[in-house]
């Protein structure tokens, strides 16, 4: 029997007063990368600006091994980005010595080559400056008077939750993590990354959730490592957090134990995620019963972290 897991974790801005279609069409979820990757027009590396529409980020990369003539691992990219979605995005491919393709022929219904130039070296996960959004909810219903008192305070950030995509479809990667901590259970090295992924994901959010139901998200507690409220990405070494902070996630994370010591056998290190997520250029406008939402992200963070505090998302696209 499958696990049922509640990733409807706690809101802060009041609650959802909205409903929204979410992501009916590609066009609805528009993302574009925000970087320039270094170019010096005779490095081994060439990289690619791709649009894509109604593909994973994944297969562009088989495709651009394929027409390069070269292994996967030789093509790397900042990070996924949504299938059903029209997002840009920059990749790397290791070419060496090897002669250049003809790389109009990657251009298809779904990609369009953008700009290519020669690099210094392969590009790195998280190492962009972000990402820009524009989203179109449509379809929306409920309150619009209490939703503009929520998108007015959007700006002054929302809770850094890790997206329901980081845990997979129903949340099959935290089952898996609840097989492989909790039952000694075996998996395929590539599930075993999602897993650690999840395992982390799933203990970040549940300090950050217990800390906006208490109200205290937008500030550090006593014994914060830093000078403003983080959560823990669980892994081997000291808790960083002491006193009210420390006995905080000790407390939240018990009876979650042996998802930490998994963890810490796996090799990770200890380290902290902000709590608070605040957007950049934020601006809305509502059409008709449609309602538009445009701002820039850090690498890492989630849109729908930001989405879920305006709207109950319906007929979500699970991210693949």
């Amino acid at each position: 029997m499958s696990e049922v897991w509640n990733l409807d974790w706690p809101r802060a801005l009041g609650g959802a007063v909205i409903s929204g279609d979410f992501r009916t069409e590609p066009e609805d979820f528009i993302v574009d990368e925000l970087a320039m990757p270094p170019a010096d027009n005779s490095g081994e590396h060439v990289y690619f600006l791709i649009k894509k529409r109604g593909a994973n980020t994944a297969w562009v990369a088989k495709e651009l091994a394929k027409l390069a003539g070269v292994q996967s691992r030789d093509v790397s990219f900042y990070g996924l980005k949504d299938r059903h979605a029209v997002t840009t995005q920059w990749f790397s491919v290791w070419l060496g010595q090897k002669p250049e393709a003809d790389w109009s022929q990657i251009n298809s219904d779904e990609i369009s080559l953008l700009q290519t130039f020669r690099g210094p070296r392969k590009l790195r996960r998280g190492e962009h400056m972000g990402n820009r959004f524009k989203i179109r909810l449509r379809n929306v219903e409920g309150d619009r008077d209490k939703a503009e008192e929520v998108l007015q305070r959007i700006p002054e950030g929302v809770p850094n939750y890790f997206g329901e995509q980081r845990f997979g479809i129903d949340g099959n990667n935290l089952s898996l993590v609840k097989n492989l901590a909790e039952e000694d259970g075996r998996c395929r090295k590539s599930e075993k990354a999602f897993a650690m992924s999840a395992a982390r994901s799933w203990l970040f959010n549940q300090v950050l959730a217990e800390r906006v139901n208490a109200g205290t998200w937008q500030g550090p507690l006593a014994g914060e490592p830093e000078d403003y409220p983080t959560g823990p990405l669980w892994g081997r070494g000291r808790n960083l957090a002491t006193d009210a902070q420390g006995e905080l996630e000790t407390q939240v994370l018990s009876p979650w134990q042996p998802w930490c010591n998994w963890l810490e056998h796996c090799g990770l290190s200890q380290e902290r995620r902000a709590m608070i997520l605040s957007p950049e250029a934020f601006r809305y406008e509502w059409e008709g019963d449609h309602l538009i939402v445009e701002f820039a992200l850090p690498p890492g963070t989630f849109a729908t972290a930001l989405l879920r505090e305006i709207a109950q998302l319906v007929n979500v696209k699970q991210r693949t």
